[in-house]
Order: C-alpha cells, then sequence, then structure tokens
C-alpha cells in the first residue's frame, strides 16, 4: 500500500514530500529551514547540488510505503530519470514546523 502525501502524520514531511512530487522546487525549499541540511547514504552533500540533480532536474518521485517515528521517518519507493526506482528511508528533522535535516539511503529489504 502507498500513503498518499495527505495521508502523512507529520506536516513538515508532508509539505517535503507534496513538493517532491509536484516538481516545485519554491515549495520545495519553502518546506526547509534557512541553512537546511542533508546526507545521502551517510555523507553530507550539498543540499542545492544534490535536489537539483536527484530530483528537480531528474523528475524524481517518492510513492511512500509507511511512515514511522511520528511521521518523521519513511520508507519509500524512489525513482528519477536517472536511476529509475529503488527504496529508499528517509529521515526528517522538523524544527519549526519545516525540515531543517534530512537522511535519506537505501532501505533495508523488506
Amino acid at each position: 500500500m502507498t500513503l498518499s502525501a495527505e495521508q502523512l502524520s507529520e506536516p513538515a514531511v508532508r509539505a517535503f514530500v507534496s513538493a517532491v512530487n509536484a516538481n516545485d522546487q519554491q515549495a520545495f525549499f519553502d518546506a526547509l529551514t534557512p541553512g537546511a541540511t542533508m546526507s545521502d547514504d551517510g555523507t553530507a552533500r550539498d543540499l542545492r547540488e544534490w535536489t537539483e540533480r536527484e530530483i528537480f532536474s531528474a523528475n524524481g518521485r517518492m510513492a511512500v510505503e509507511s511512515e514511522t517515528d511520528g511521521g518523521r521517518a519513511l520508507v519509500v519507493m524512489y525513482s528519477n530519470d536517472t536511476w529509475g526506482a529503488m527504496r529508499t528511508a528517509w529521515r526528517f528533522t522538523v524544527e519549526g514546523g519545516r525540515t531543517s535535516r534530512f537522511e535519506t539511503g537505501q532501505a533495508p529489504e523488506a
């Protein structure tokens, strides 16, 4: 079963996923705190460079399989035009109603 963005418990994560799936850069960056950070497979990345390459120019999409930790941890079937589809885990740090950090990487097998 896939959860729609509207079904996600954490409003900040809901805004993040909605923006990714709409390919809406303005809404995406509005969902983040100033100075937000991220990592991919445990390595810190430049957030703007990474999101441009992996999300916006590659038509990234998040199909959420499950959420835990009050909606701040997701397992997602992530797809983009570069890599195809892959099962990924996402963890979010939320401050003041917006995402201040997200971490993504391969999810364990189901």
